[in-house]
């Protein structure tokens, strides 16, 4: 999920069926942000489509402002919200465009390996410690996403290149946010965020701009409208149920994806795609798991 971004999570009340209702709903909001890029924004250069899906969403930046005008600021602090804004804006432009050049299942099996990348970075730069399971966890998702661009057996094209590095760049956008969230109140984080990636998008944008067409602008304004569905969705779940109970629940974003792809855009069935997205998914599923687990045990 390239639009999962730290939420503010209430208290959570131990109802799984509904935890994993409105996991399914997160899974499907997301999928449709691809399918809505992929179907309305294959004229668009991805800096302008990026730029207006972050410009648009701005109105859901209301319920932010409050907490933000009250939270002073470190110079430290700035300078990791830059460079935040900055990894998320590189990050966002290559989604989109890796969008609009693979498949719907390729790009969502593909996205999977950003909590691999946020697990190993944390190891390497924020000192966590790494477990042998986690290194079989992260060797397998390795392992998966091999499965998945089966280099040297077919074509690896620009769109699967940039959609790799697309989960690099947001992996540093996460660990940003990791550390910033232990410090600063969850909408802070989030909000600064839709306010840095639109100033970052902005020379880029420009450097390419044409003038949309209304139908380009409801198009883009339907990513936005997704994209913060499957966050609230997202939110709800987890505060309804352990991430036991919802983690494995985003199996099912990648059969959307496929289902989607298929129906809609006419994309060929690739076995192969959905194997690989399988062991990266279960790698991070594990992963993310046993790090839910030794928080609880930690408290």
């Amino acid at each position: 999920m390239a639009e999962t971004i730290a939420t503010p999570t209430p208290p959570r009340t131990d109802q799984p069926l509904a935890g994993a209702a409105w996991m399914l709903a997160t899974g499907f909001s997301f999928v449709a942000v691809t399918a809505v890029v992929k179907h309305g924004g294959q004229d668009l250069p991805a800096a302008q489509s990026a730029f207006l899906r972050y410009v648009l969403g701005l109105v859901f930046l209301i319920p932010m402002i409050g907490p933000m005008r009250r939270t002073k600021l470190t110079p430290r602090q700035l300078k990791l919200f830059t460079l935040r804004g900055a990894a998320h804006t590189i990050g966002v432009i290559l989604w989109f465009y890796a969008m609009t050049r693979i498949t719907i299942a390729e790009v969502t099996a593909m996205n999977y390996m950003t909590p691999i990348y946020v697990s190993l970075g944390a190891a390497l730069f924020l000192h966590e410690k790494l477990a042998a399971r986690r290194i079989v966890a992260i060797l397998l998702a390795f392992i998966g996403a091999t499965i998945i661009l089966r280099p040297g057996i077919r074509e690896i094209t620009d769109g699967h290149v940039a959609m790799v590095f697309t989960a690099i760049f947001f992996a540093v956008s996460y660990l940003t946010a990791k550390r910033m969230a232990d410090e600063l109140p969850a909408l802070v984080v989030v909000g600064m965020l839709s306010i840095t990636v639109p100033i970052g998008l902005t020379p880029f944008a420009l450097a390419v701009w044409r003038t949309p067409t209304p139908e380009e602008m409801f198009w883009m304004f339907l990513v936005a409208v997704f994209a913060t569905l499957g966050h609230y969705s997202m939110t709800r779940a987890f505060a309804a149920a352990p991430v036991t109970v919802t983690q494995p629940v985003t199996f099912l974003q990648l059969v959307w994806s496929v289902l989607l792809g298929a129906i809609f855009f006419s994309e060929p069935f690739d076995i192969w795609v959905i194997i690989g997205g399988t062991v990266v998914l279960g790698s991070a599923t594990f992963i993310t798991i046993r790090e839910a687990i030794l928080r609880r045990a930690a408290t």
